[in-house]
């Protein structure tokens, strides 16, 4: 694969004004025409730049822009809805803006009024933000980390350089807010790159056995110019009380519970036309099979519980949003920790109980079942579940706060 250091595209003015009602709607039809393609795309890795293309012309790009710079500005539990509904269609296509909506909160909590104002235009436009915040190797080998030094004499610029893993959605962004210490052991800042910045190369080497078309590949900075009207401070996020870290958990826990909805939902569909009934069932269809039967049962209780546990965990993100102090902030971690916890059980026992229930027919490679199982295996690895029930088990026994970063 080669680099990808191409002048940025024109943004998309006038995408859709959206409400509550027409962005769970957009999504849903999204997922619907995503999820026709979903098993080749994957299978051939080719990446979705149409199906891309249709997701910033919905208007779903913009539908957290705060209403005082003309955005929609709804809630997170209408936001980790849309994620989940994108999700069932293709996961890949789902994690890709999820960066995107990060960095808009990042600058909801933490940009200038001249930020905003600029960013949310680009926003309102159709313009994607992608993400360089995963340094490659150890984090703490301190001596290759991405910085930012002052460019000589000139007081608002700085150099940035670096190389960064894991960047998903750098690959179709206009825009990749890049994670960097200020000299080596400043406090971490937020640059914001361009696409086309001379220095920066994007690089489509992302070779995962899971969510294979997300591009999440490398962020290559070498000598990348940034003024500081293109910085805004990383380090204060958690100083204070914050919903940063469970906003992003949720729209995680989103897409991990649309996983294992597309995988029980296709587990059913293959039942009903192509599995065979075993003879001890002595019924005509595998769809009539009562251990069948129970099992899809069984399995139906796990993810109507993630569905329940996201959709509440988004509902303590809003609360606390409303009235933030540091109880609303732990409840909202809390609540979207029982979420991830919930959603990453569901998704890996969905999509591999599919071949239990589905029989040996679904182990054709051809028809690239095992996606659903190794697109949630992949994504489950962001962030551990156990350390979301330890929290959770802290709390329940002591009252423990969980910690304020961007993982709970």
């Amino acid at each position: 694969m080669v680099a990808t250091i191409n002048e940025p595209r024109q943004g998309r003015r006038g995408v859709p004004y959206l409400t509550a009602e027409s962005a769970g709607a957009a999504a849903a039809a999204l997922a619907d025409t995503f999820a026709l393609d979903a098993a080749r795309r994957d299978a051939e890795r080719e990446l979705p730049a149409r199906e891309l293309a249709e997701l910033a012309a919905s208007g779903l790009l913009a539908i957290t822009v705060p209403a005082a710079y003309g955005g929609a500005d709804l809630t997170v539990e209408v936001v980790a809805e849309v994620f989940r509904l994108l999700a069932t269609g293709d996961p890949s296509i789902a994690q890709i803006p999820l960066s995107h909506f990060v960095y808009v909160n990042a600058l909801r909590q933490r940009g200038t009024a001249s930020q905003q104002r600029f960013f949310f235009d680009e926003v309102l436009a159709g313009r994607w933000f992608g993400n360089a915040q995963s340094e490659v190797g150890s984090k703490h080998v301190r001596d290759h980390a991405t910085t930012l030094r002052p460019d000589g004499d000139a007081g608002d610029r700085w150099i940035l350089s670096g190389e960064k893993g894991y960047c998903t959605g750098a690959l179709f962004a206009d825009w990749i807010p890049v994670l960097a210490h200020l000299d080596d052991d400043g406090p971490l800042h937020i640059a914001w790159v361009e696409r086309g910045a001379p220095g920066l190369a994007v690089i489509d080497d992302w070779d995962g056995m899971g969510q294979r078309t997300t591009g999440s590949g490398t962020v290559r900075l070498d000598g990348v110019v940034v003024t500081d009207a293109r910085i805004t401070p990383y380090h204060l996020t958690f100083e204070q009380p914050s919903t940063y870290g469970s906003f992003a958990q949720v729209l995680h826990a989103a897409l991990d519970a649309g996983i294992a909805r597309a995988a029980l939902t296709e587990a059913a569909a293959f039942v009903r036309s192509s599995s065979r009934p075993y003879p001890d069932a002595q019924v005509e269809r595998a769809a009539d099979d009562p251990l069948i039967v129970h099992a899809f049962g069984q399995m139906e209780v796990a993810v109507r519980a993630a569905e329940a546990l996201v959709a509440e965990g988004a509902r303590a993100v809003d609360r606390a949003n409303v009235r933030l102090d540091a109880d609303a902030a732990a409840a909202a971690s809390l609540a979207v920790a029982a979420a991830r916890a919930a959603t990453t059980s569901a998704s890996i026992e969905a999509s591999s109980r599919l071949f239990e229930v589905a029989g040996t027919r679904a182990a054709l490679d051809g028809l690239n079942l095992h996606r659903h199982w190794r697109n949630a295996r992949t994504h489950t690895l962001h962030d551990p579940a156990q350390w979301k029930i330890h929290h959770l088990g802290r709390w329940s026994l002591e009252g423990t706060r969980p910690p304020r970063h961007g993982q709970i």
